[in-house]
């Protein structure tokens, strides 16, 4: 990141994110929006109490913007009614840091569209209508590849940990299910890499300590570009985020849960 394109308090909450974690219990809500195969993932957990956020907790797999949206979002609507939280919107974030570069303002601000879903989601559950947004036609993929491999080295799920065996496989971090996945296929091969844009992989000291414990290997601050090969996936093209470098590397499939 360059401070001649981010202010300050983008830097300040990229660099020390404020309220990173979960949350857990009745009276807790809980968002997610984004697109797993771009990066920029947003998990959104509010605690309420009657109608106000007493509490508010993120989980972004992404870039710096990302997490500095996020950050700022659950400083912001800790004290507002949920009609309140409601109103908040992507240019209010924005605002609060002091602006984003404008090719940052759709794809990594999207903390407040994972507060809306956390309000929404805890609606749903105490029975209350909910009014559906309009759905868009669906993003194509951004990693190079994906839709081409489909089901040629290409996986969405899990159904079978058999056609994974001995394979050279690739596990893009989307959240503990795939965390849980990787840890899963180590049972049928030595040779799983999860691939997560963060600095260090945000979950339960439980399922941490599985995951030093395995023979998975963690690429961090790295991001799955392209996927190549002839008539299966044979190596796929990766962005290490901290050297600003590509390289590529040769794995059997590729697993990406949406």
């Amino acid at each position: 990141m360059k401070s001649t394109k981010y202010s300050e308090k983008v830097l300040d909450h990229f660099r020390n994110p404020r309220n990173v974690g979960t949350l857990e219990g009745d009276d807790v809500a809980y968002g997610r929006v984004g697109n797993p195969t771009c990066g920029d993932i947003m998990e959104m957990y509010v605690r309420i109490d009657g109608d106000v956020i007493k509490e508010a907790k993120f989980r972004t797999f992404g870039c710096g913007s990302a997490i500095a949206t996020t950050s700022m979002a659950t400083e912001m609507v800790v004290g507002m009614t949920l009609d309140e939280a409601m109103e908040l919107t992507r240019q209010d974030v924005a605002d609060e840091l002091d602006g984003l570069p404008p090719i940052k303002m759709h794809c990594s601000n999207l903390a407040a569209e994972a507060l809306h879903e956390a309000i929404k989601n805890y609606r749903k559950g105490r029975g209350e209508y909910v009014e559906e947004d309009e759905q868009d036609e669906p993003e194509p993929s951004c990693v190079i590849g994906q839709d081409e491999f489909l089901d040629k080295g290409v996986f969405l799920s899990v159904q079978d940990t058999e056609p994974f065996r001995e394979m050279r496989t690739l596990v893009l971090h989307t959240g503990d299910e795939s965390v849980d996945a990787a840890l899963e296929l180590t049972d049928v091969t030595d040779r799983v890499i999860l691939l997560t844009p963060e600095k260090e992989i945000v979950t339960s000291d439980d399922m941490k300590a599985e995951l030093e414990n395995s023979s998975v290997k963690v690429l961090y601050e790295s991001r799955l570009l392209e996927i190549r090969g002839e008539d299966e996936v044979e190596r796929v093209l990766i962005r290490n985020l901290d050297e600003d470098e590509e390289y590529e590397l040769f794995v059997d499939a590729v697993l990406i849960i949406e």
